[in-house]
């Protein structure tokens, strides 16, 4: 295992391609956060990989999407794997941020995998040869404000094919779904310095009983709920992928001490840091 966690991100806005599972496998098989947005389609093979702590099994036409802020750790690709990526850079996704959260329609807690139907499967693969001769033969097509709506796009038929193979669907886009999404991003933001409600409502200029009645509408769980989740995940994450003293994790997390941070675990998950780290 690592000593800690290494951050992962695009070094240009965007980057699309095509991986072999050989290749894959060079690259993975340590724990990461990734701080970018991540498309991928599995064209053939399986693999096996952990996004937040939770193990997944990939397979021929599965498309996944890992949100910034995830945690990923590739256990195995077959050799004879090929994945078709599109990766966005925390940079892109933050600036141009009011335009991609009109299109989202899936929330960071849905499963991040979906398994698409032959016929959708070749209108991934067509969409993606298209982009891909784009990339290759006029790449200043792609400039920042058409890769907005390419993004978009994806979204669209990612959150179709979610609908169609019989996963949660989110509701239409109003006002308090807005609100949900900008806290959501502030959550995943800030988790690691933020632990109150009042930071965000703050941040998002409204009161804390407004954004607590909102996120609770929106959402159905509390506002305070979002904020330990991510705090956990990342916890978690930390202490079963890294060998990170634990007053270290909790440093990285906010905590002023280990004694605050392992009482605020076991409150939450019923065992110690330590003893989840062994478990």
């Amino acid at each position: 295992m690592q000593n800690e966690i290494p951050l992962i991100d695009c070094p240009i806005d965007y980057l699309f391609g095509e991986a072999s599972g050989k290749v894959l496998n060079e690259y993975g098989r340590f724990p990461c956060k990734i701080l970018c947005g991540v498309y991928a389609f599995i064209v053939k093979g399986n693999a096996r990989a952990t996004i937040n702590i939770t193990q997944y099994e990939f397979r021929e036409n599965d498309l996944v999407y890992l949100y910034p802020g995830s945690f990923f750790m590739v256990h195995e690709f077959s050799e004879d794997a090929r994945v078709q990526y599109l990766v966005l850079s925390s940079s892109f996704m933050e600036k141009n941020a009011f335009s991609l959260r009109r299109s989202r329609t899936m929330h960071q807690e849905s499963s991040p995998i979906v398994h698409v139907t032959e016929e959708q499967a070749t209108v991934i693969q067509q969409f993606s040869t298209l982009l891909e001769s784009a990339v290759n033969c006029t790449p200043s097509m792609l400039n920042t404000e058409r890769m907005v709506h390419v993004y978009n796009l994806i979204h669209l038929v990612f959150t179709d094919y979610f609908i169609a193979n019989n996963h949660t669907a989110t509701q239409p886009i109003d006002r308090k779904t807005e609100i949900y999404h900008e806290y959501s991003e502030l959550v995943m933001k800030h988790y690691h310095e933020w632990h109150h409600v009042s930071d965000y409502a703050d941040a998002l200029r409204i009161t804390v009983p407004h954004l607590c009645s909102t996120i609770k509408q929106a959402s159905g769980r509390t506002a305070g709920d979002l904020i330990v989740d991510a705090i956990l995940t990342d916890a978690k994450a930390q202490l079963k992928l890294s060998m990170l003293p634990i007053k270290e994790i909790a440093s990285s997390l906010g905590f002023e001490n280990v004694a605050f941070f392992n009482r605020f675990f076991k409150t939450h998950e019923g065992i110690t840091p330590k003893n989840y780290r062994n478990s």
